[in-house]
Formats: structure tokens, sequence, C-alpha cells
């Protein structure tokens, strides 16, 4: 199945369980890949029959600044569900990371993986 891949998209935005993590908004990176097939959309040299990796990473970019969620888990799945409303996205596999989070470690983060007609 062919992909498209939004890597690295770093937001800023409210996220986190702990009072000083609800204050100001902090790093958040997310990565998705989106699968669908592209074939006509290769073939025919034409972006109507492809994803618009732009949208989506518009919308992403909104829901993570916006949102407000608790959980990194709530946010990937907010993303998830965002990228399975696209015309053509049967697959989507999404990866939200809060860098610097924990102490020696670069991020940490969860990473779901939904598909058309499947929670």
């Amino acid at each position: 199945m062919d992909q498209v891949i939004i890597k690295d998209l770093l937001v800023r935005g409210i996220i986190g369980i702990n009072d000083w993590e609800r204050e100001k908004p902090q790093d958040i990176l997310i990565n998705i890949v989106i699968f669908a097939d592209l074939t006509a959309a290769g073939e025919l040299d034409d972006i109507s029959h492809s994803i618009n990796y732009r949208t989506i990473a518009k919308k992403a970019q909104t829901q993570a600044e916006t949102a407000e969620r608790l959980t990194v888990e709530a946010l990937a799945a907010d993303i998830a569900k965002i990228c399975l409303e696209e015309p053509g996205v049967i697959k989507v596999r999404v990866k939200v990371e809060k860098p610097n989070a924990v102490r020696f470690a670069r991020s940490v983060g969860v990473e779901v993986e939904r598909s058309q007609g499947k929670p």
C-alpha cells in the first residue's frame, strides 16, 4: 500500500496532566503515515487523485494547538480521526511525542494505528 508521510511536524500546545503543563504551550512533535492507493495520482500526475498532505498537516497542527488534551494518547487519536475523514485514506499511523518531557530522554510519546471502519 502506498504511503503519504508527514515527518516531524513541530507544533506548540497545551498537553499534560500536571498543573504546570496546563499553564503554557509546550513543544509537540507529530509524525503521520497515511496509507492510500496513489496509483492514479502517479499515473496521471494529478494531485486531485492523491492525499493533500498540506491540508492534513494544517488540521493536525490546529488540533494540537487548540485541543488542550491531557494525554498524548488522546491527541494521537484525534489526529488519526482527522486523517481518516479525508477521502482516499485507508489507514493511518500517528506518533505524538513530547520532546524533553523526561530527563535524559529526547522525547516520550505514543504511536497509534487506525483504519477505516475500526476504532
